[in-house]
């Protein structure tokens, strides 16, 4: 029974593929419209003092996400390491441990040193920075986010 009824599709499927390329033989072809294109005429000329600043994207001063919670060290050297520390640059979160460490060991050739974070909530935090004080820890954030655009979403982690 389960044979004719699998037949059946498979057949139905067949007939219904032809009467698409049917109706499509039939149709006559959809001929495309002139598109306008509008340009300024007004030249804009700017005179940079250093063009060799200039950078691709805007500075951004978006608010920096926070949260504060628990966690631990997935190395124990880290955690001996970075004890006094109460901010940590977070720029990637993960339910798997070994997805944290693939993105650790993507992150390595771009200048950064990652260590990951184990979270009272189950996640494993890819942590790129770790500070003492707040400011130099949001400072940090921005600095990720203008020089490296794609990580717009680095945020900071509060040790409870």
């Amino acid at each position: 029974m389960k044979k004719i009824f699998l037949g059946a599709i498979v057949i139905s499927m067949l007939l219904s593929g032809c009467k698409v390329f049917q109706s499509m033989e039939k149709s006559e072809p959809v001929q495309e419209q002139p598109q306008t294109k509008v340009f300024s005429t007004q030249p804009t000329e700017t005179t940079r003092e250093n063009p060799s600043s200039d950078v691709m994207y805007e500075e951004t001063d978006a608010p920096v996400r926070t949260q504060e919670e628990s966690f631990t060290f997935e190395q124990r050297d880290d955690a001996t390491k970075y004890a006094g520390s109460s901010f940590f640059v977070i720029i990637g979160s993960f339910s798997s441990s070994d997805n944290a460490n693939r993105y650790k060991e993507e992150l390595t050739p771009q200048g950064f040193a990652p260590i990951i974070l184990h979270s009272e909530t189950g996640y494993y935090r890819v942590c790129v920075g770790s500070f003492t004080e707040e400011t130099a820890a949001r400072q940090r954030v921005h600095q990720i986010r203008n020089d490296f655009p794609k990580y717009y979403d680095t945020w900071l982690l509060i040790k409870k």
